[in-house]
């Protein structure tokens, strides 16, 4: 068995909506069923016990190795705690290689356990061993260090829950909800409206308590220090028991508290001054509460109980600390509810002042302290206590986070209760927090769990609003780039900034911001990255999807052109028209349910697509009284057609109509791929809500030069002859291409073209086939890459296509674009026409824009 290609599936794909590995597995001949391999099951799964039962798609087809392989990486993740169900193995048409596809939580975890999954097979072939234990403890380890903590992991469900799409920006908890313009941000428990000045203010634990009791909420007397000497003296001065601790601090590190004695306060200067300046402050008696503050409310609050065991007269304190560590809740770090308690240093100082040492004995019933604070990250205990909270403390909480100006906002209280106002019992608000864990709300060791993520997201976005913008994707065998372009420019004549990604580049509110082809997923995530994108559309091409998945989970509008004959097939195992529908129709499984799939009728593969789409439908087609059109308009449906001289959307019985003379790009509605590349426009605005007003005037400002729609049909003059450059390379684009310059004047007629490599030889032999019999001239140039060809065999091939062309009697081959397309250009007469079949689009257009200069002004 051999793997010879993984990679991660990133958005909604081929396969399903989950995120995957996908790998292509080679499997001998023996190895394609376990029936030829004696014993082979049996080793496996006395290796991995838990690897399930191995099955196969079809129960016609025998369970090969692949399908072990993917058993066994599905297992291993579900064993280490991933909430992953989806996998999937499928033959290819080459005999013995498989596509395996395993659904993953985080990329790492789903490598390593796909890397896992090969040494089990591996060792079951060759007698070794695996370690299943081992490799599952990793695994665990390693999805604990790679998903989010709990307090960022549970705003991000709770916008789930909302339908707010999300970006995890880096490994860390900076994450993104929405899209463009509509965007928010969060670090951990942080907004990004959050300044970085009131941070600061929080971080600073004596400038926080100034502005605090300058608004009259309660806090202990205290301040900086620079000494030992000092420390006492102030200690003094505030009276004891005091409290020592960082002035910049979080998370509980070096605080001491109830400090009466100077020997005490050394120590706990000592702790504290490793972390800066260290303060001094009353203590305040009672219990530790942490006060959550969302925006202008109280959402959730806990007491907080410092690390401790109970005697039981038999076990020491080092096995009483090892019985409440194997609680499951508790962990190293954030990732679990709760934090494993450690006997460090501290916690041994702690003992010493109970008389105590990690191997005494403690009585039964006797509660051994291990720490004077109190918080979950050292091992302490959380009670709910949300619906107690006297509403005077929760204004003062809430008074707290406004004054130094937090949205979301962690107060600790240090009170009796929290049943009665603070001024009664001598409480008072020892700090503020930014960025709070939210651990001890959603997960508190005793009470009720507080959906804190969804208040959270609530502060981020208005009850009814997704984040999202309107997008669009848009995907065909032809005239994808066209169609996204005019839709493009649609939402831009309602006012909307609008990002755009084609094969030519990424443009954001009418500017290049990249260039090549940019129509995969990772230049359609940077656009929803961009905070001034008010609408996307996305030329969605097979490859991305292929490599990558879609770079969205949804979209408000799916286009998709036509399939016709297809094209680039064979490559990457798609080798039907049929494979490549299924392929290109997943842009129309993930059309969000209020959202349409616009449909070209005519072409029965993508009409079949109906079917997968979760929102409406609408279908375009030239013939009103095409059965698919008939059908959908009969039933009330959107249906946009031609009719006469005009463009006609209908819905039930109301009617909109746009001239064709009207738009520009149809020339008059005489070149017919260019009226549907319009129809399928004017549906997707028409679904995306633009109005109609807006849709004409659009219409009317789209010219399909070389500026607008580079290699796009772009029409130039020459010396009074006609020519025409474009990027068609497909049988089907030839036979648009060769219908629409019929529609235009040319007495006589040449095309200059070349052929990709990466297509079947019988598609590089139809396009000549196609052009033989409407071209009189036939320029061949050997393409800039020949993609995996040998020198002139792509030539070699065209030529085999003109070998009986009834009309073109003059043939030359060129080894050069530029070359051929000068070549052709000295061959125009006026009233001549030429087709220039481009492969470098922006080099070529350009030359060709010189050329008709300088004829010009000869």
């Amino acid at each position: 068995m051999e793997v010879t290609r993984t990679r991660a599936l990133r958005g909604p794909n081929l396969w399903s909506r989950h995120l995957a590995i996908e790998a292509i597995v080679h499997c001998s001949e023996a190895e394609r069923s376990l029936s030829t391999l004696p014993g082979f099951e049996d080793r496996v799964r006395a290796l991995f016990p838990a690897i399930g039962v191995l099955h196969t798609a079809g129960s016609d087809q025998p369970v090969s190795l692949a399908h072990v392989l993917q058993a066994a990486a599905l297992a291993l993740q579900a064993q280490a705690g991933c909430p992953v169900t989806f996998a999937r193995t499928t033959p290819t048409v080459e005999p013995g290689v498989y596509q395996v596809v395993v659904e993953y939580s985080e990329e790492a975890v789903g490598r390593q356990a796909f890397d896992d999954a090969q040494r089990l097979v591996q060792a079951a072939l060759s007698g070794g061993s695996f370690d299943a234990e081992a490799a599952i403890a990793q695994l665990r380890e390693l999805d604990e260090d790679e998903r989010l903590g709990p307090s960022t992991g549970s705003i991000v469900d709770a916008a789930v829950a909302r339908g707010i799409p999300y970006r995890r920006l880096t490994r860390g908890s900076l994450v993104q909800f929405g899209w463009g313009s509509r965007q928010r941000r969060i670090q951990a428990a942080e907004v990004d409206s959050t300044s970085a000045v009131a941070e600061s203010i929080a971080q600073d634990k004596d400038l926080t308590k100034r502005l605090l009791h300058a608004a009259g909420v309660p806090v202990p007397l205290g301040r900086p220090v620079e000494s030992v000497d000092e420390a006492w003296a102030v200690a003094l001065e505030v009276g004891l028991p005091v409290v020592v601790k960082p002035q910049d601090g979080n998370q509980g590190k070096g605080v001491t508290v109830n400090i009466t004695e100077r020997a005490q306060l050394e120590e706990a200067y000592r702790t504290a001054v490793e972390y800066g300046t260290v303060m001094v402050e009353r203590f305040l008696p009672g219990h530790d509460f942490r006060l959550l503050v969302v925006g202008n409310q109280l959402v959730a609050a806990a007491r907080r109980d410092p690390p401790q065991v109970l005697g039981d007269g038999q076990h020491t304190v080092r096995q009483l600390v090892e019985q409440v560590n194997q609680d499951p809740r508790r962990g190293e770090g954030h990732a679990t509810s709760l934090t494993k308690i450690r006997l460090d240093d501290i916690a041994v100082a702690r003992l010493a002042m109970q008389g105590l040492t990690p191997d005494a004995v403690p009585a039964k019933g006797q509660r051994v302290i291990l720490r004077n604070n109190a918080n979950l990250s050292t091992g302490g205990t959380a009670t709910d206590v949300t619906d107690d909270v006297h509403p005077e403390v929760a204004a003062r909480a809430v008074a707290a986070a406004q004054m130094v100006g937090l949205h979301i906002c962690g107060v600790d209280m240090v009170a009796e209760t929290v049943l009665r106002p603070l001024e009664e019992q001598g409480g008072g608000f020892v700090e503020v927090n930014a960025a709070p864990g939210l651990r001890m709300h959603l997960a508190p060791s005793y009470g009720k769990p507080r959906n804190v993520g969804q208040a959270i997201v609530d502060k981020l976005f208005a009850h009814g609003e997704d984040g999202r913008i309107p997008t669009v994707a848009v995907t065909g065998t032809n005239g994808k780039t066209t169609t996204a372009r005019l839709i493009a420019h649609l939402f831009t004549a309602q006012g909307l900034r609008v990002g755009m990604t084609n094969t030519d580049g990424v443009y954001v509110n009418g500017r290049q911001i990249d260039s090549g082809d940019c129509s995969g997923p990772k230049s359609a995530r940077n656009v929803l990255l961009h905070p001034e994108v008010d609408a996307a559309v996305f030329e969605t091409a097979r490859g991305g999807i292929l490599r990558e998945g879609l770079g969205f989970d949804r979209c408000s509008v799916a286009v998709v052109t036509n399939i016709g004959a297809g094209d680039h097939l064979g490559l990457n195992y798609i080798t039907t028209v049929e494979d490549l529908a299924v392929l290109k129709r997943v842009i129309v499984h993930n059309v969000a349910t209020d959202g349409y799939a616009v449909l070209n009728a005519a072409d029965p593969i993508v009409a079949s697509m109906a079917s997968a789409c979760p929102g409406k439908v609408i279908f375009f087609a030239a013939d009103r009284h095409h059965p698919v059109m008939a059908t959908h308009r009969a039933q009330g449906h959107r249906t946009v057609y031609v009719d006469g001289d005009s463009i006609v959307a209908s819905e039930g019985s109301w009617r909109e109509t746009i001239h064709l003379r009207d738009v520009p790009i149809t020339r008059n509605g005489k070149i017919g791929f260019q009226v549907e590349n319009v129809m399928a426009s004017v549906a997707a605005a028409w679904g995306a809500g633009l109005p109609w007003q807006t849709i004409r005037r659009g219409l009317s400002g789209f010219v399909n030069d070389s500026d607008n729609a580079p290699g796009r049909f772009n029409v130039m003059d020459y010396k009074g002859a006609t020519v025409i450059a474009d990027y068609g390379h497909n049988p089907d684009a030839m036979r648009a291409l060769v219908q629409a310059v019929g529609a235009l004047p040319g007495k006589r007629r040449s095309v200059v073209i070349s052929g990709a490599g990466d297509r079947r030889d019988e598609d590089i032999r139809e396009q000549t086939v196609i052009l033989g019999e409407a071209f009189d001239e036939v320029i061949l140039y050997q393409d800039a890459a020949q993609r995996g060809r040998a020198d002139g065999e792509v030539i070699a091939l065209l030529r085999e296509g003109l070998k009986d062309a009834s009309r073109t009697r003059h043939v030359e081959e060129i080894r050069g674009e530029f070359v051929a397309i000068d070549r052709a250009l000295e061959r125009l007469s006026p009233g001549d026409l030429c087709l220039v079949l481009v492969d470098q689009v922006e080099e070529a257009l350009a030359h060709l824009a010189q050329r008709c200069s300088e004829g010009a002004t000869a």
